[in-house]
């Protein structure tokens, strides 16, 4: 079995059924089970653009499929709630990301690991930490280990909401 850390982020609709919807999705999908969920929290964007808070989540999965599969089927299940890719780091009705797998690296132009930049994210990092703190991106550092290296400036403005709300 392996194991595969994602986040999920939403800034368009309804987003926090979105990500319900997608969990859900996932849970339902051949060779996936949803372990674990965080915490929804509400943060704020990244990258410049001009756009609303996105709420964000990780979820940590045990998977039969292997880093590329799995890679695909987020990718399906973001089309299958109209995900378009038109301005890097822009509004988006789903992101799903692959952090981390079994802690592997790969430079494959398909797929990174770990993500190049969850280490930097305060959005990946917190709710990472919630349900995976041990948890060795890359095999290399902690998710602890990175959310201690940001400042509180690249925390700041994020809350925390229940699952639930």
């Amino acid at each position: 079995m392996n194991r595969a850390l994602i986040s999920l982020g939403s800034n368009l609709g309804d987003s926090k059924a979105t990500l319900k919807n997608a969990l859900a999705l996932l849970e339902q999908t051949p060779g996936i089970k949803v372990d674990k969920i965080s915490s929804f929290y509400r943060t704020p964007p990244v990258g410049g653009v001009l756009q609303d808070d996105f709420i964000n989540a990780c979820a940590l999965l045990s998977v039969t499929l292997n880093a590329h599969d799995l890679m695909q089927t987020l990718l399906n299940i973001e089309k299958e709630f109209k995900r378009e890719r038109i301005i890097r780091w822009g509004p988006r009705t789903l992101d799903l990301d692959l952090i981390d797998f079994n802690g592997e690296r790969s430079d494959d132009p398909f797929i990174t690991l770990p993500h190049p930049r969850a280490y930097q994210r305060a959005f990946v990092l917190i709710p990472a930490n919630e349900i995976a703190p041990d948890l060795l991106l890359g095999g290399k550092y902690s998710v602890q280990h990175y959310l201690k290296k940001l400042s509180e400036n690249d925390i700041k403005g994020i809350t925390k909401l229940s699952y639930a709300q």
